[in-house]
């Protein structure tokens, strides 16, 4: 339910004001950043994007498989100047506090102790949606814009589409300031940039990994 929708119930009767959350109603003009990463009871993964509050449903099975499947492949294959997060915020503006799937961002960045709950923009190399129905506007659209004007310079979008996993490759264009896609990945996804990846992508619907058959195996 979002803010603006508790808000109605209150005030027709169906809810008690004094029993609502102070988050529940926005200030005029909505939220900024800073009120955002002061609040205190928010469900988990809630997301600021234009000043509004953005809930998420409950994850499923394929989603979460991919969050670690991605976390996991760039921990292990990135760099030693890069690390790996999962579901950090990222203060982009004065309104926009979005939160990606899994990062990409500079060792300096995952060490500092202070912020301690979000990234900055600047921090980033890489950001990772992965796609539910209820994001499917937000993952395509709004937030890859956002990332894209914060100067991230990459971005992947990453689908499931009958049982398949597709991942979706970007690039940030400097002239115009927004991504250019660079390729469309089904099963493995290999790339040179940001650095040497190789991953296999080809999960069943269950969201099981295929690997090939171990040493003896029929």
């Amino acid at each position: 339910m979002s803010a603006q929708s508790i808000e109605s119930c209150a005030e027709s009767g169906h809810m008690e004001p004094e029993a609502l959350p102070d988050w529940v109603i926005p200030p005029p003009g909505g939220f900024t950043a800073d009120h955002f990463l002061r609040m205190r009871g928010l469900p988990r993964h809630t997301e600021l994007i234009d000043g509004s509050l953005v809930f998420v449903s409950p994850q499923r099975k394929w989603h979460a498989r991919v969050i670690d499947l991605f976390k996991d492949e760039l921990k292990r294959q990135a760099p030693p100047h890069l690390r790996a997060d999962r579901e950090m915020a990222v203060r982009l503006g004065e309104r926009q506090v979005p939160e990606p799937d899994v990062l990409l961002v500079t060792a300096e960045a995952y060490d500092r102790e202070e912020p301690a709950t979000y990234y900055f923009p600047e921090d980033l190399v890489l950001a990772v949606e992965a796609v539910s129905p209820d994001s499917e506007e937000r993952d395509r659209g709004n937030k890859p814009a956002k990332y894209a004007a914060a100067g991230i310079k990459h971005f992947w979008r990453v689908e499931q589409d009958d049982g398949r996993t597709i991942v979706y490759v970007y690039q940030l264009d400097p002239a115009t300031g927004s991504y250019v896609p660079t390729g469309i990945h089904h099963d493995r996804l290999k790339l040179t940039l940001p650095f040497d990846i190789d991953i296999d992508i080809d999960l069943t619907s269950t969201g099981t990994l295929r690997r090939p058959p171990g040493p003896g195996a029929s």
